[in-house]
């Protein structure tokens, strides 16, 4: 049985913790902040069940299909109702090719995984946090609103500060975003750590609109749709018809839709709430014909959220994990090997290999 510690708790880290637990390790999981699953956040309101943050996995992804099998709730698994994807060319919406949706909004997946679809969790993807927290429980301890300021390796292992608090482990699995991975990392690595604080990164806000069925003059049979970039008003970059892409999204009567942007640092800064979903309206207004307005609305903002998988963030990464070999110390995580869910369960699978 090995002394373990997780930093982070987002999917990754919880994903790791899980196993390592579940191995007959000594578990302990630090997340700064006050909650667990890090852009995994469901809202269940009034029969909406609606994602802040990412709404499912690629549909291909064996680590998820094995994730939920341990966890037992394979049977929650949903998929896409609806395949047919959409462009809106300032006038008019027209049909996609498979995958080409995903190349237009750069999603950073392997071009195979392009045109699967999605899978997603009957109560939301929410629901995988939810469950990963409750097999913690009775067998590893986790500390939410607990930052780790710093890492030292020692003789025996590597040692944590916690304020004015040291704790001595074994092992090491940072799975934090970059950046502070890399003020972790500083004190031992020292340039090469500030290196992986340059990580680029983009910033996203999302918003959620439910409307009175009534308010549509058709019915949405697909996923969604993309704007072109001539007619992107007001930073207006694609639209998921959730309650037609997914089941148990929206109560009867009603449609929930989920407005895409890629906001500047300025926009993220001083724009209200009330001003994106004034956004989010006007621009599903222009591609829907609505009759209506939204009965409903939530807003997501995710500053510095994304990484951006370029050839110097992967060298980086490289860098870093050859100068922690051997240190009992390892990454984790959507940041450091490939963007997305099935990305971050597979960094959680190797950490697990390499902590063995």
């Amino acid at each position: 049985m090995a002394k373990v510690v997780v930093i982070g708790g987002g999917i990754a880290g919880l994903s790791v913790a899980f196993l390592r637990a579940r191995a007959g390790d000594d578990v302990t999981l630090f997340e700064a902040g006050p909650a667990l699953g890090g852009q995994l956040v469901t809202e269940r309101d009034g029969g909406f069940v609606v994602e802040q943050g990412a709404e499912g996995y690629v549909a291909g992804s064996e680590a998820m299909a094995t994730l939920a099998r341990e966890l037992g709730i394979e049977s929650s698994v949903v998929g896409q109702l609806v395949t047919t994807s959409l462009a809106f060319d300032g006038q008019a919406l027209l049909p996609l090719a498979r995958g080409e949706a995903g190349q237009f909004l750069g999603f950073q997946v392997p071009r195979r995984d392009l045109g699967q679809g999605i899978r997603a969790f009957a109560g939301g993807m929410g629901e995988l946090v939810e469950t990963l927290a409750r097999a913690l429980a009775p067998v590893a301890r986790v500390a939410l609103g607990t930052p780790v300021e710093r890492l030292d390796r020692t003789a025996a292992g590597v040692r944590l500060a916690l304020g004015d608090t040291t704790i001595d482990t074994e092992r090491v699995i940072v799975a934090t975003n970059a950046r502070a991975a890399g003020r972790l990392l500083a004190p031992e690595l020292g340039a090469l750590a500030r290196e992986l604080e340059q990580a680029t990164t983009v910033s996203s806000v999302t918003v959620s609109l439910a409307y009175r069925r009534e308010a549509l003059s058709r019915e949405l049979a697909a996923t969604g749709f993309v704007v072109a970039e001539s007619a992107q008003d007001e930073g207006f970059r694609a639209c998921t018809f959730t309650s037609w892409k997914l089941p148990g999204r929206a109560p009867d009567g009603y449609v929930l839709l989920r407005a895409f942007f890629r906001p500047s640092a300025d926009e993220l800064g001083t724009l209200t709430d009330a001003a994106w979903i004034g956004r989010a309206e006007r621009g599903m207004a222009r591609a829907l014909a609505l009759s209506e307005g939204p009965e409903r609305s939530w807003v997501a903002r995710w500053p510095d959220a994304l990484p951006v998988f370029d050839a110097a963030h992967e060298a980086r990464v490289q860098a870093v994990e050859a100068a922690l070999s051997g240190s009992g110390i390892l990454l984790a995580g959507a940041a450091f090997h490939g963007a997305g869910i099935d990305a971050a369960l597979r960094s959680a699978r190797r950490a697990l290999a390499q902590s063995v």
